[in-house]
């Protein structure tokens, strides 16, 4: 296993979100919920909207709830700083904020900040079923793919507690966790499973086990190896791909946290500048990603993988594609008879990507994207997600295609991804 700095890893749920994004300020956007909640647009009657990336918010008591008595008082638990911020803390080990929740209890948007400082400020469809499936039906949408809020399962995190009995019960309760909300949700509510992918073999066991109580998919960081663990050129991911080829489960790459963004913009900037751009850049990195599949060999190996490339927006594919088709004539030339497929072939086959705000990307670059390869999404409810005026937006990027067209981008091809039971 590669070395990896223990100490920087041991803070990644710590700094999953900045913790300046829950400080006094920002500004409330007044919402005339009534006007923009009234369910689906007669234009897309008959379609099963999927929104396939937003997030559910760890209940304080997912763990806790759900720890046998010999780890009651070592699982993640939920205390009170004394600046006003509920974290989560395991042990006296501080495991980051609560995740990003801008949507009020009132429906009005908290904008320039990440999210309020107490859950009960934030909309309770962040964390509570009724509420979610209330608010989806507002929308107009009837399913959600869910992803982590906070970053109290981040890997390195759980790593560095010492005990890894302890760190793949935390995964488990999650996964757990996430199974009662699909079941409870009736199947409309999917969260993606976590991995101990620390641990080769605990991996592919629950792997199969995720599999087993229904989960749709997993999400996994793009470059493993900055946790020390082996990078996906390695025989040690080899049986859990394998796995995901045979049972059709997707690899999920939710933007690409290899990139740190922050070191991008200038120093001087304040808090929602630099927000703005790092919001950016992190979707924008999904083309490393791209890249690193494309030319890795890997999907060669198991061409029936699945990956969604997610919360990253789609105009940048065409160029990423293309970008990448040009180094491929130009820089692998000792590749050329290894590599079995050119870039825009193993997009075709492997990626789907989505898009939230975009007007370009929907209206404009959908053929060449390619019609079976483009998901909708809300981002909900997190700072940048598409809030409220969903059915408003769709008609005007989705309006002008036919109805087929339209049941692909915002039904069928997350049904195909995920596997969706309807």
């Amino acid at each position: 296993m590669a070395d990896a700095d223990n100490n920087d890893i041991a803070q990644n749920a710590r700094k999953y979100w900045s913790a300046e994004g829950y400080t006094p300020g920002g500004v409330i956007r007044e919402v005339d919920y009534a006007t923009q909640s009234g369910g689906l647009d007669p234009m897309f009657e008959g379609i099963k909207i999927v929104d396939t990336d937003t997030h559910i918010t760890e209940a304080p008591d997912l763990f806790t709830s759900r720890a046998p008595a010999k780890w009651k008082d070592k699982v993640p638990q939920v205390k009170l700083d004394k600046d006003g911020v509920e974290r989560w803390y395991v042990g006296d080990r501080n495991f980051g904020s609560m995740g990003g929740n801008v949507i009020r209890a009132d429906n009005n948007k908290l904008l320039g900040r990440l999210a309020f400082p107490l859950l009960e400020q934030a909309h309770p469809g962040g964390h509570q079923l009724k509420e979610r499936l209330q608010a989806m039906d507002d929308m107009g949408v009837y399913a959600q793919i869910g992803f982590q809020n906070s970053g109290v399962t981040q890997a390195g995190s759980l790593m560095s507690l010492g005990d890894n009995e302890l760190a793949l019960a935390i995964v488990q309760m999650y996964n757990d966790a996430s199974a009662d909300f699909q079941n409870a949700s009736g199947q409309r509510i999917f969260n993606m499973a976590h991995l101990p992918f620390w641990d080769q073999k605990a991996m592919e066991a629950e792997a199969r086990r995720c599999h087993d109580i229904g989960l749709r998919g997993f999400v996994l960081p793009d470059t493993p190896e900055r946790v020390g663990v082996p990078s996906f050129m390695h025989d040690y991911w080899t049986g859990f791909l394998e796995m995901c080829e045979a049972t059709g489960m997707p690899l999920n790459f939710h933007l690409n946290s290899a990139v740190d963004p922050n070191t991008l913009t200038w120093e001087g900037f304040q808090f929602e500048q630099t927000l703005s751009v790092v919001a950016t850049m992190f979707s924008i990195g999904n083309a490393a990603t791209l890249g690193n599949w494309c030319v890795s060999g890997r999907l060669d190996q198991h061409p029936k993988l699945k990956i969604g490339l997610i919360e990253s927006g789609a105009g940048w594919v065409p160029f990423a594609i293309e970008a990448l088709e040009h180094q491929f004539n130009e820089m692998l030339p000792r590749f050329s008879k290894t590599l079995n497929r050119r870039p825009a072939e193993y997009f075709r086959d492997h990626f789907w990507c989505t898009f939230w705000f975009e007007k370009v990307a929907p209206k404009i670059l959908l053929e060449t994207i390619g019609e079976d390869k483009l998901m909708f999404e809300t981002d909900f409810p997190h700072p940048t997600s598409l809030y409220p005026g969903v059915q408003a937006h769709l008609k005007d990027v989705l309006g002008g295609y036919s109805y087929e067209t339209q049941k692909k981008v915002l039904q069928d091809n997350a049904t195909k991804l995920y596997n969706l039971p309807f």
